[in-house]
């Protein structure tokens, strides 16, 4: 119609670029947000980086504190930051280079132009006292005030009010408080380095054992006093048997004098070493650190045999050298051993899929009953000669073979002194004899572990030797797994190793075996 009004083409198009420029800004503007942050992020990072690799202090970054936090330098509340694994310092982020340099870390040994001092310092750290601690001087809480307040001192973990410093404690010589017999005086390290000659190692670093090799951290043991060096080893029972072979070398270089006795922290799955000295199954920060070296000062020395385990290949094979393996806990050929190695092969192809305990023990629980169907290692009995001291020993229908060290097996399982009315004597880990049983499949492992069946006790040894004559068959050495050919396999003893046996703590088949012998001794 000739008197409709048309809308002018321009302003439709004009709306059209509105909707067009919005919808790139919404989308577009998040975008660029998240890019900024990302790069800000990053140089945040490698500016940490940065002062954590010049730091002598042990800096770690945390995206939350576990308790009520405040920055050593601004004072201020903070939840995120970076604190010291060494002398406990906490810094807001913004803050960290400041008192990097504002605040020196403990010195393990003193400077190289300082002299020896036969009297320590206190060294004081003011803030972030440990919960529900005292002040050394009036005996009342210290801490309580939602504010940065209070001193502690790294070195003796003696804290004091902001007051009492002042009035009492400012000059006061450091004793080293109550774990002093496991700290080394830096100026004792200091007076040590000064006579050496040899000048090549730095003991003013703390060692990382996941860079450096054990040996070479203890060979700071060897600045010390004859015997007296004890080494707390935190982790599984392959862990503990890596640090004694760290000892080994010791003995080699002519160094028994200096050689540390081992205590052990359970962080592994098994852990049936640790079980034995009295360690426990497990440690899941129940108890409070300072309880766990307590426990250590008081544990007694004792002996733990440690064998030769040497594989020799048979036919073509042989021309190969043979495999040595050093033993602490126990050898296994069969079925456990299968389980141990399903385990190890899929834990290399996804390692953080491994983390938990619980998680472990449940593949384990799976590749057992896989093995209960399956039943991979049949007829053993056909497939090995045993020998016992030189003496051939008849097998009856088995499907796997277990040479022990130690009381325990298979996460908190004795396997040697039995259940009922068939009670043998308690099995040492320090007589020169390893105990050997029979299993009869993965089903009738499960049954020993949680006390319906006995194993099938084939005897004790001095030097064990097992043939397998034909096929493939699974073994193991302390949890390291292999699929193994013909082969003869040897086991002799090696050499002892210094171990520290905590008493204060029994288990209960530590408290039934205990009764059982009792009981034995009363009929005798």
């Amino acid at each position: 119609m000739e008197g409709e009004e048309r809308p002018e083409p321009s302003s439709g198009l004009l709306a059209d670029g509105h909707l067009v420029l919005w919808t790139l800004c919404s989308v577009l503007l998040p975008v660029c947000i998240t890019l900024w942050c990302s790069l800000q992020r990053s140089r945040r990072q490698l500016h940490r980086r940065d002062i954590f690799r010049k730091s002598k202090h042990g800096w770690h970054d945390t995206d939350l504190f576990g308790h009520p936090t405040y920055c050593c330098v601004c004072a201020q509340h903070i939840l995120r930051g970076a604190f010291c694994d060494c002398c406990g310092l906490r810094a807001d982020e913004g803050c960290l280079r400041k008192a990097d340099r504002r605040f020196p870390c403990k010195e393990i040994v003193l400077k190289p132009d300082a002299k020896a001092l036969d009297a320590m310092p206190h060294h004081w750290i003011r803030g972030n006292v440990p919960l529900c601690s005292c002040c050394v001087v009036c005996t009342q809480q210290c801490g309580s005030q939602p504010k940065l307040c209070d001193y502690r001192c790294i070195w003796c973990q003696k804290t004091v009010h902001d007051e009492c410093m002042r009035s009492s404690l400012k000059n006061e010589e450091c004793d080293f408080g109550e774990f002093r017999n496991l700290i080394i005086p830096p100026s004792y390290l200091t007076s040590i380095n000064q006579m050496r000659k040899d000048k090549k190692t730095d003991y003013a670093m703390v060692f990382d054992v996941t860079k450096t090799p054990p040996i070479k951290a203890l060979q700071l043991c060897t600045l010390l006093p004859y015997h007296s060096a004890r080494v707390l080893v935190c982790g599984g029972d392959g862990t503990v048997g890596w640090v004694l072979d760290a000892v080994d070398e010791m003995k080699i270089k002519g160094q028994e004098k200096y050689i540390p006795q081992v205590a052990v922290l359970p962080l592994g799955t098994g852990n049936d070493l640790s079980n034995t000295l009295g360690w426990g199954t497990s440690y899941t920060g129940e108890i409070p650190v300072a309880q766990v070296l307590r426990n250590v000062m008081e544990a007694d020395g004792i002996k733990l045999d440690r064998w030769k385990v040497q594989v020799t290949n048979k036919g073509y094979y042989n021309l190969r050298k043979p495999k040595e393996f050093t033993m602490n806990n126990y050898f296994s050929i069969g079925p456990d051993a299968l389980m141990a190695l399903n385990f190890h092969t899929h834990r290399e192809k996804a390692p953080s899929l491994f983390s938990s305990r619980i998680l472990n023990k449940a593949v384990y629980l799976f590749y057992g009953t896989k093995d209960c169907l399956v039943q991979e290692c049949k007829d053993l009995n056909k497939k090995v000669e045993l020998e016992l001291d030189g003496e051939r020993v008849e097998l009856p229908n088995l499907e796997g073979i277990i040479v022990l060290n130690i009381g325990y097996w298979g996460g908190g399982c004795r396997l040697w002194e039995g259940m009922g009315d068939e009670t043998y004597p308690l099995a040492r880990h320090d007589d020169g004899l390893l105990e050997v049983v029979g299993v009869y499949g993965s089903f009738h492992c499960a049954q020993i572990q949680v006390k319906l069946a006995n194993p099938f006790r084939i005897g004790q040894a001095h030097t064990v030797r097992l043939i397998l004559k034909c096929s493939m068959m699974p073994m193991q050495v302390d949890g390291e797994p292999w699929a193994q050919g013909p082969c003869t396999v040897t086991i002799t003893h090696k050499t002892h190793a210094l171990m520290l046996y905590f008493s204060g703590e029994q288990t209960d088949d530590d408290i039934s075996s205990n009764s059982d012998q009792e009981d034995i001794k009363d009929t005798e």
